[in-house]
């Protein structure tokens, strides 16, 4: 999703980089030692209490990572541009196969490591969303702000939307959470046309008390951006809006989310966003201003590039997507 508005970041001129030896090795390090720090975070507890983890040699040297300069986001997460609407058939479908569970905004929990505990999953946008421009349109209060109720999302150049990825990833994580016992709940299945509105998907998370809340998104910048990052909320206390509560617990579930996220895909820190951290903290969006309980959302790669492209269209790429994102929540639930 692409986010242009009044509360973007100014435009920052490209860093040009020369010199010597020096400045050769110093730029092959850093993308190593932002990917160790990540899986640093994932693998150990607040403070350090957890017990070294020795990572397998293949989750070591993650793919993917780009040498390219960081330039803007056009981020739609929530996103107050209104995207490309297009919500042709990619690669992949939002529609269930014989083999999908059924549709349920929530079920019954299993035993398991996370009996008891509840998770909200928000599918970001929705494939109705398009045809139900007035709707989504309509102004709501996020806090700092009045902004649109939701927004279409962005697409693949071929066609593929966000609405249709991130309700596929959405019920593979769904499905992995459930096993663990997890009671998992979602703001939208398919299963109502258009929305819900940003104000609705934050009440949603805290009417079930969830104990963490992810909001699934991908992300629509210029072809060259690449990589994913997890957005946090700020520090934010102004109308109906006040995150004094949830900024720290926010951002161990997006650390962990993110050491774990390029742990399972191989997929590098975001080149463009978080100064290439893999994370970026933002006090615009009422999906997390709103929020009274640990909330992030994560944006899982740019539909725009085609290298990019290529992995979220690939369904065996979602479904390490998904293991990522449900290790990152696992992490954090069980401390």
């Amino acid at each position: 999703m692409s986010y242009v508005g009044p509360d973007s970041q100014p435009p920052r001129p490209p860093r040009r980089f020369s010199g010597g030896p020096l400045t050769v090795t110093l730029a092959a390090l850093v993308p190593t030692c932002l990917a160790g720090w990540l899986i640093y975070e994932a693998t150990s507890g607040p403070g350090g209490s957890e017990p070294p983890r020795t990572l397998p040699a293949s989750s070591q040297s993650p793919q993917g990572s780009s040498s390219a300069e960081p330039s803007p986001s056009t981020s739609t997460s929530e996103k107050d541009d209104k995207g490309t609407g297009d919500e042709a058939d990619g690669k992949g479908s939002d529609k269930p196969s014989a083999t999908d569970p059924p549709k349920s905004s929530s079920r019954p929990a299993a035993s398991g490591p996370l009996k008891g505990k509840v998770v909200v999953v928000d599918p970001g946008h929705n494939t109705g969303n398009g045809k139900h421009t007035a709707e989504i349109n309509r102004l709501v209060d996020v806090g700092t702000h009045r902004k649109e109720c939701d927004t279409t999302g962005t697409s693949t150049n071929n066609g593929y939307s966000e609405a249709q990825f991130t309700l596929d990833v959405s019920r593979r994580l769904r499905t992995l959470l459930e096993k663990q016992g997890a009671t998992v709940k979602f703001t939208q299945d398919g299963d109502r046309p258009w929305g819900p509105c940003v104000d609705e998907r934050a009440r949603i998370g805290n009417n079930a008390r969830a104990d963490a809340v992810v909001s699934v998104h991908a992300d629509g910048s210029a072809a060259g951006n690449r990589g994913f990052h997890v957005i946090l909320p700020a520090s934010v206390k102004a109308g109906a809006a006040d995150t004094s509560k949830i900024v720290a617990p926010s951002r161990d579930l997006g650390e962990r989310v993110a050491g774990k996220f390029l742990l399972a895909t191989g997929s590098a820190p975001s080149n463009y966003v978080g100064d290439g951290t893999g994370l970026d903290v933002r006090k615009d969006l009422g999906g997390l201003n709103l929020s009274t309980v640990p909330k992030v959302f994560i944006e899982c790669g740019n539909m725009r590039d085609a290298k990019d492209e290529a992995l979220l269209t690939s369904g065996a790429w979602r479904q390490k997507a998904a293991q990522g994102i449900s290790d990152g929540i696992v992490s954090f639930l069980r401390g």
